[in-house]
């Protein structure tokens, strides 16, 4: 048990208690489950942010999109642009844990338990998403890339608290996808995962952004990957090279759930599949959320 619980009605009086040792809760479901299991012991102290309204609610202005860092993962799934513009992140939404856990489950706790295996990391990622993180002296920006800096870690100091994730406006013709191998659709976190993002221009890929989960010590963006598909037409070839690229990236560990060598395996198979629905739905803005366990789409299988 943590020795004292407190509920914020201001930021100020959260950001306060993070200054003076207290850890923030909000839907807690990495946080109690873990404690539960013997992982780690509750903070000593803790405040609760739920009802600060200022860290709810997603603002589109530009084309841009602004998501407060107590949105819910069945949130972002409902959100018409999520869902239109933002597709890879609705997909990984829409598979965190059970329908409970998606419920409560908040994408700034996601974000900031910085798990290698998290959904929505991959998704931010592709999309240049930045962090904007407060304290009481003030707010600073962060890319993700730069946040996420091992497991259960990132760049945020024991003060700051992240009030919410702001992702730049898509190309006009874009696709996003993000896939995942998991043994059950529910209370599952990702084998291997995948994400892709790509803009189309006269029918050639102007611009492509490929991460891997559960691939690494954090969640990774391939360079390879991404120039194998930049300047091709995001035909089965290109795609193959892309999903080849990706498995070589990979640097896995072997525990309970899978060996190094098959995750090493899957990671070409998956992210095929996430860059073939990416560019499909740049093609044809087919949306589907999440997407489906085994697609044919566009050679992601061949």
């Amino acid at each position: 048990m943590s020795a004292t619980y407190t509920a914020a009605t201001t930021l100020a009086d959260a950001l306060a208690a993070l200054g003076a040792g207290s850890r923030p809760i909000a839907g807690g479901t990495d946080l109690v489950v873990g404690a539960r299991q013997g992982k780690a012991a509750l903070p000593g102290a803790l405040v609760a942010i739920h009802g600060l309204a200022e860290l709810h609610g997603i603002a589109e202005e530009g084309g841009a999109l602004s998501i407060g860092a107590l949105v819910s993962h069945a949130e972002l799934v409902a959100h018409p642009a999520v869902r239109s513009r933002y597709t890879a992140l609705a997909d990984a939404s829409a598979i965190v844990g059970s329908h409970a856990t998606r419920n409560v489950g908040t994408i700034g706790g996601n974000v900031m338990n910085a798990s290698p295996a998290m959904e929505t990391g991959g998704p931010l990622l592709c999309f240049g998403a930045e962090a904007v993180l407060a304290s009481a002296g003030g707010e600073r920006r962060i890319g993700l890339d730069r946040l996420l800096t091992g497991p259960g870690r990132t760049d945020a100091s024991p003060d700051e608290l992240l009030v919410r994730i702001e992702l730049p406006a898509p190309a006009v013709q874009s696709g996003s996808c993000y896939a995942r191998l998991e043994y059950r659709r529910q209370m599952e976190i990702a084998v291997v995962g995948a994400t892709c993002s790509v803009a189309l221009e006269g029918g050639r890929v102007t611009a492509a952004r490929v991460a891997i989960t559960a691939l690494a010590p954090t969640i990774v963006r391939v360079a390879e990957a991404e120039a194998a598909l930049a300047g091709s037409d995001g035909g089965a070839d290109a795609v193959r090279a892309a999903g080849a690229a990706a498995a070589a990236a990979a640097k896995p560990i072997s525990d309970v759930r899978a060996s190094a060598e098959y995750r090493v395996a899957m990671a070409d198979v998956i992210a095929r599949r996430a860059i073939a629905t990416a560019i499909a739905r740049a093609l044809d803005g087919a949306e589907s959320v999440p997407i489906p366990a085994s697609p044919a789409l566009h050679g992601a299988d061949t």
